[in-house]
């Protein structure tokens, strides 16, 4: 697996070449948080802007939260980017800007679990540890043919890992194993052919590699319905912030009525208007639950401080969740009655 990364690894930017040092702790902190549930072409922009503009713990410590969170827009899951902060303040205040070495340590601090703390420990300080995403979850299920669906496999998984992990150059390893899982041991249609494990693989050897992991048949996610309201006055539309708790907390948003199990039409807009349904709708699917929205549009002529005004023009600086810029994509495509 070395030999295969010393000729194959990626190159990003919050890698270290192979063989050489680990980077900052800070950068790859950020990208193994960013990485969660987020594909790399979408993290390395992200995290180029977020380093230039918060580039060490003290900075990201010291920034404001509305700023990070609409910076953080279109990676996702925003309960990581407000740990983000908690984390870098309790980096600060109590390490001396040091993040601590150690995957125990590692494990106190917000917003870190076990996957990020083995990971960190592993390909920033040199420690030994198992690191095992879902890449190299799906090359270890594979390699011993683990048959028992996810997730009551992981155990298994994490169990079989261990035994390859080696002393040194554990981060290259971990690393090694999730360009594999990325670019040669795919989900679907697996290249076994030019994977450096063939010959050790089970699940090669079984002819359907595919079939591993086993997942357990996922339960249909429950539909909910709701409505967002286009408020538009001279070229610029009504953006709101969210409460600070909760799904999308403390994001900058189009208004929304109440999200239920039944379409609410025009229940609870943000100010009195003629409002007016547009006939198409927007969809989102979140990790719980999937959202249909209807898009309600209307003119408004007088002042209203339920919210901030901004330009439509520039609608995509305002960093809007990706909900809520797909409504509002959907709503200028069908028309807003400008």
């Amino acid at each position: 697996m070395l030999a295969w990364y010393d000729a194959h690894a990626r190159i990003l930017p919050w890698r270290a070449p192979p063989g050489e040092a680990a980077p900052d702790p800070y950068r790859v902190w950020l990208s193994e948080i960013m990485l969660q549930q987020t594909t790399v072409a979408t993290v390395r922009p992200k995290f180029e802007m977020f380093t230039a503009r918060w580039p060490d713990f003290a900075a990201l410590a010291a920034a404001d939260e509305a700023e990070v969170m609409t910076a953080w827009a279109g990676l996702g899951y925003y309960a990581r980017a407000r740990n983000l902060i908690a984390c870098a303040k309790v980096v600060t205040a109590s390490h001396g800007g040091r993040f601590p070495d150690t995957e125990a340590e590692l494990r106190a601090l917000p917003g870190i679990g076990d996957y990020t703390a083995a990971a960190i420990a592993s390909i920033a300080f040199g420690e030994r540890a198992v690191v095992v995403d879902a890449n190299v979850e799906r090359v270890v299920a594979r390699l011993f043919a683990i048959d028992r669906p996810l997730p009551a496999a992981r155990p298994a998984i994490r169990a079989a890992a261990d035994p390859i992990v080696p002393d040194v150059r554990s981060g290259d390893f971990a690393q090694a194993m999730m360009d594999l899982g990325s670019g040669i041991c795919t989900p679907r249609a697996p290249k076994c052919l030019a994977c450096p494990l063939n010959r050790d693989c089970d699940g090669f050897a079984s002819g359907a590699p595919e079939a591993y992991p086993v997942k357990a048949a996922k339960p249909a996610k429950p539909q909910r319905y709701g409505t967002i309201f286009w408020a538009e006055r001279g070229g610029q539309v009504m953006l709101v912030r969210r409460p600070p708790q909760g799904l999308l907390g403390g994001m900058r948003a189009l208004p929304t009525g109440p999200w239920t199990d039944v379409a609410p039409g025009l229940a609870d807009p943000p100010m009195e208007a003629d409002w007016r349904l547009l006939e198409g709708t927007a969809s989102h699917v979140f990790t719980h639950f999937r959202l249909e929205l209807a898009l309600a549009v209307g003119a408004v002529d007088r002042h209203s401080n339920a919210g901030e005004w901004w330009p439509i023009a520039d609608l995509e600086s305002a960093g809007l969740p990706t909900v809520f810029a797909k409504a509002g994509a959907a709503i200028r495509g069908l028309g807003s009655g400008e």
